[in-house]
């Protein structure tokens, strides 16, 4: 694994930013952290990279402790932070060829083919730019570098839709040129989109971990019942979960759904409608205004 973390806690005084977290992200990977503001993605992030030493446990990237060896750490890991801070007064291009030859691994050339992708005027000083524009400009420093793990916080924040497409498919692509990329975003449809796993963070844990190839073959079914149900198969039993309050029938499951509409033709519904479980279904398990309580 490139990057692990084992109990990693960060406490300020009684205040727990983070507790306890087990994790892993493997080589050539796109990994999303996802939580609300407040539930510990950017402290794990910032613990990554050395900026923050842990109270308890430890992590490493590339097999370097990232507290004890944060410059090697920091010397594989190109990173992008919630709020990018870029020189004002500088013009967009000299800010790319200032970071491209600040750093091992610059490739300015890249960087102004990433720009122009992004549809970014590189003439205009950082002062000027819009939101939107400064944040195009730091994704474009920090894909463009070389790097074994890519560490972005909240990359498209303040982006329109087609640039924030445009931004994951970079993403993804880093993913197809063997490396490994950690995300974190309230954006689900691009995490659904574009990670092979995520975790999701509550009040400074990791309470729960979703292969996203597994969650791709979920599925919901509604339907009214008009008579009583019949048993369900004793080879379907463990593979559905099925709730039925008044007329109104709920059945989660998992896996090919050729064997259970066998089973649901035989059953007095009507109005069945089928639907693909996404992330948002797992994330309100954890996130609702009632599981908050």
């Amino acid at each position: 694994m490139i990057v692990s973390t084992h109990g990693l806690t960060k406490r300020y005084g009684t205040f727990t930013a983070l507790d306890n977290c087990n994790t892993e992200v493997a080589s050539q990977e796109v990994f999303g952290l996802l939580g609300p503001n407040g539930a510990g993605k950017t402290t794990l992030l910032r613990l990554l990279l050395g900026f923050l030493q842990p109270t308890d446990g430890r992590a490493q990237i590339g097999g370097f402790d990232c507290s004890s060896h944060s410059i090697q750490v920091r010397q594989r890991v190109a990173y992008l932070p919630g709020e990018a801070r870029l020189y004002r007064r500088m013009k967009g291009a000299d800010v790319l060829q200032f970071f491209a030859q600040m750093r091992p691994g610059g490739n300015l050339a890249k960087s102004r083919r990433l720009a122009q992708h992004l549809d970014l005027d590189l003439r205009r000083r950082v002062a000027s730019m819009s939101t939107g524009m400064r944040q195009k400009l730091a994704i474009t420093i920090t894909l463009a570098h070389e790097a074994e793990v890519y560490i972005l916080d909240e990359p498209t924040a303040n982006l329109d839709p087609n640039v924030r497409r445009s931004v994951m498919e970079m993403v993804r692509e880093k993913r197809q040129e063997g490396r490994s990329v950690l995300i974190s975003s309230h954006v689900l449809s691009e995490m659904e989109e574009s990670c092979d796993r995520v975790v999701i963070l509550r009040h400074g844990k990791l309470v729960h971990t979703q292969v996203m190839s597994q969650l791709r073959q979920r599925h919901q079914i509604h339907a009214t019942v008009n008579g009583q149900l019949a048993p369900v198969p004793q080879d379907l039993v463990d593979r559905i979960q099925l709730t039925v309050q008044g007329q109104q029938v709920q059945i989660d499951t998992q896996g090919d759904l050729a064997d259970l509409m066998g089973w649901i033709a035989g059953q007095p519904l009507t109005e069945l409608s089928v639907q693909r479980c996404g992330l948002s279904t797992i994330y309100e398990q954890y996130h609702s205004a009632e599981a908050a309580l």
